[in-house]
């Protein structure tokens, strides 16, 4: 699998009663899948994935598994656990129905910067999918050195990155003119996917793009093959609609501006999460055209 492109990290649709929204779901990806999209991630953080029950996640994976088929683009699934072992159990149900995994750096236990490496050269060796490292810091609160991304871009069996270091710094320059040939960089944070792509990142998993889906799609073809000057621009304009969506925290303001468009039947989130307030709503929508 090559991971080029734009990946949308799809949501979880709720009813107003608070049940999985199956139908919205479906028409969510193959809407993606219409308006350009790479591929699709299932059950990241932008799926609530930690506060979907256990047959909720089955369902969730079943249907992303399906449209994929259908539609011929790949899946890539979320899989998070604290623990090696849960994670690699997590992986090995993954059951052929995922090109890739999504693997978070392990969060709230603070492993050392060499057991990172250990983990990930474990679930290497074992998952039966290509494994995406899913670098984010602000979550994790491990950070990582230049040293330490480049030595897990090295391990047979990882595919690439979902970059979410909160900017471009040093450690990020360093990363981005090391790292090997065949090792992907997908931009992960909205605001700051237009640097990275810059600087070399082959493609980009961002969820503001369920809205201006095409215009997303365009921002990442652009940076790899131009016009720059476009690129910029158009990743000017996107940022100040992504900084919009990320007002409150991720995805409610954008399950509220899709509730609104009618893409989805309700703004539901769950707890902890609160729904976004009015002002937030209409501040994204009025950046929509």
């Amino acid at each position: 699998m090559t991971f080029t492109g734009l990946h949308l990290p799809l949501i979880t649709p709720f009813t107003s009663s608070g049940a999985l929204a199956e139908d919205a779901l479906e028409g969510l990806a193959h809407a993606a899948v219409d308006d350009g999209v790479s591929g699709i991630v299932a059950l990241g953080t932008t799926a609530e994935a930690a506060s979907l029950t256990g047959p909720e996640r089955a369902r969730v994976l079943e249907i992303c598994a399906a449209v994929c088929r259908e539609r011929a683009v790949p899946l890539t699934v979320g899989v998070e656990s604290a623990a090696t072992a849960a994670t690699r159990t997590a992986l090995a149900a993954l059951d052929g129905r995922a090109a890739a995994a999504l693997v978070p750096v392990p969060a709230f236990v603070r492993p050392s910067e060499e057991g990172v490496v250990a983990h990930f050269k474990e679930l290497a060796t074992a998952a039966p999918v290509p494994l995406v490292i899913y670098h984010i810091p602000y979550r994790t609160s491990r950070p990582l050195s230049a040293g330490t991304l480049l030595e897990l871009a090295a391990i047979p069996g990882v595919a690439g990155f979902k970059y979410a270091a909160g900017g471009v710094d040093d450690t990020t320059v360093v990363f981005m003119a090391g790292r090997p040939e065949r090792t992907a960089v997908l931009a992960g944070d909205d605001l700051a996917a237009s640097p990275l792509l810059a600087l070399g990142a082959s493609g980009a998993v961002l969820a503001s793009a369920h809205l201006e889906t095409e215009r997303f799609v365009r921002l990442v073809e652009l940076w790899r093959t131009g016009p720059v000057g476009e690129a910029r621009a158009l990743g000017h304009e996107l940022a100040v609609l992504s900084a919009a969506l990320f007002a409150e925290p991720n995805p409610v303001v954008i399950k509220a501006v899709l509730a609104a468009r009618g893409a989805i039947p309700s703004p539901a989130v769950r707890l902890p999460l609160l729904p976004a307030g009015p002002e937030a709503t209409a501040a994204a929508l009025r950046r929509l055209p």
